[in-house]
């Protein structure tokens, strides 16, 4: 039940005022003197306040009304305060309004006309405060986001975000992290992300492509070799976990390495500890191991492609970073990332959002540099960008704009809920709220 405070030195006021919104469902407390009225708003949670202009003290000037009005204001910024007011003080309350007030009743007033101010400034109240609540949230969320290096990372979907606040947690600590996703969706940029953010910044992040290197080079790759160790070998080589040393080591597609170097990758994982090839010498490195690939291991390990034991080791926690086609909200905020000053009609920026981006944030990259080149200026339509697979969904987007009839319906539908509006017409959530800022539909 919502609490309202009358501020009023006259009984008869605070009287009728209080059995009129009582009567009408509002729980009620009043206060005769502006100490009273400050101790309730500091200690109780009021809606609103409705205030007279004067008190016992000073009965004409209204100077009593304003020095409590602006204590008010400091106590509850948000609180919303209706003045009431003699004719002859008509022209301090249109001052306080200007101020920041929220209405002003004259006496006598109208019952139905302050019931009515009242239900709408109570209702504006909490929604101010709701506001508040939920910006406070939200700079809290992202103040980490804010404060940390993201090695530029462009997004704004709630799926990267969670992405995002899992890979900064993992930064505190030097466990082992296995990132599982499709080809091109940044899985080497969520592994730089987990190091810039990590104790070990400023110690060796050293990278290898497991699935780029030939079968017989890989071991020679992560743990090094001695002069003639293999053909072409005419001298020694420093592997990739020694130039970690105390740093970080990033292996992508860890699941094409072959099952030697899988053994040898196991041991220095429990034991920090290996042999370049070629010699029977023992090395000890402490380096923190972050593993990428898009294979399903699990499946492999059940077809003997890959040891059970090591992906214990590489998958202390797996970090799944999902497809471009599972977040759309990320769509336009890279292709504007992409293509700088540049514009998209609606048509084709809905098409972009629909289409499934089978090669993920390196297609769409690529697809932004073609479209670029080819046309250097002016607007850029779906042609431009040279997706050859377009599908039914994307070829219908084209075709079709949601009128404000149909936004208005879906909001109904939806309850206003805009992720699910968004969904429904193919949009983005930012999108969608260019077409209702277009439109002016309220949400």
């Amino acid at each position: 039940m919502d609490k309202i405070l009358i501020i009023d030195d006259n009984p008869a006021v605070l009287d009728a005022l209080s059995l009129l919104l009582e009567i009408h469902g509002y729980d009620v407390v009043t206060a005769k003197t502006p100490f009273e009225a400050e101790q309730t708003v500091r200690y109780q949670r009021i809606a609103l306040a409705i205030q007279d202009m004067n008190f016992a003290a000073d009965t004409t000037s209204g100077e009593e009304g304003i020095s409590l009005f602006y204590t008010l204001r400091q106590l509850n910024a948000n609180l919303p305060i209706i003045l009431i007011t003699a004719w002859t003080e008509l022209e301090t309350a249109i001052e306080l309004v200007k101020a920041g007030a929220a209405d002003y009743i004259a006496k006598p007033w109208d019952d139905n006309k302050l019931l009515t101010t009242i239900a709408n400034l109570v209702a504006l109240g909490k929604a101010q405060q709701d506001n508040a609540v939920l910006a406070r949230q939200h700079d809290e969320r992202h103040l980490p986001h804010q404060q940390a290096n993201l090695a530029g990372l462009i997004y704004a979907s709630t799926a990267m975000e969670r992405v995002v606040d899992m890979a900064l947690q993992l930064a505190k600590s030097d466990v082992s992290v296995l990132i599982t996703g499709p080809n091109g969706s940044g899985k080497e940029r969520i592994a730089e992300i987990i190091q810039l953010n990590s104790n070990l910044a400023h110690q060796p992040f050293i990278k290898v492509n497991a699935g780029a290197l030939p079968g017989e080079l890989i071991e020679a790759e992560l743990f090094g070799a001695e002069a003639g160790a293999y053909t072409g070998a005419n001298k020694q080589r420093i592997g990739r976990f020694e130039a970690a040393d105390g740093g970080t080591l990033f292996l992508d597609e860890i699941g094409n390495l072959p099952p030697s170097g899988q053994m040898k990758l196991l041991r220095v994982l429990q034991t920090g500890e290996f042999e370049r090839l070629g010699s029977v010498q023992t090395k000890q490195v402490k380096v923190r191991v972050i593993s990428a690939t898009n294979a399903d291991l699990q499946h492999d390990i059940k077809a003997g492609r890959f040891r059970e034991d090591l992906y214990y080791r590489l998958n202390v926690i797996e970090l799944r970073l999902p497809p471009l086609a599972e977040r759309k909200d990320d769509i336009m905020p890279l292709v504007k990332h992409f293509l700088p000053n540049r514009e998209c009609g609606l048509a084709t920026e809905q098409a972009l959002i629909n289409y499934p981006w089978p090669g993920n944030v390196r297609e769409l990259e690529n697809a932004c540099k073609r479209a670029a080149v080819l046309k250097p200026s002016g607007p850029l339509a779906l042609a431009d960008f040279g997706l050859a697979t377009a599908t039914n969904e994307v070829k219908a987007a084209l075709n079709h704009e949601p009128n404000k009839i149909e936004i208005e319906a879906a909001m109904r539908e939806y309850h206003g809920v805009i992720a699910k509006v968004a969904r429904h017409f193919g949009l983005s959530r930012q999108a969608l709220y260019r077409r209702l800022q277009k439109f002016d539909i309220e949400y």
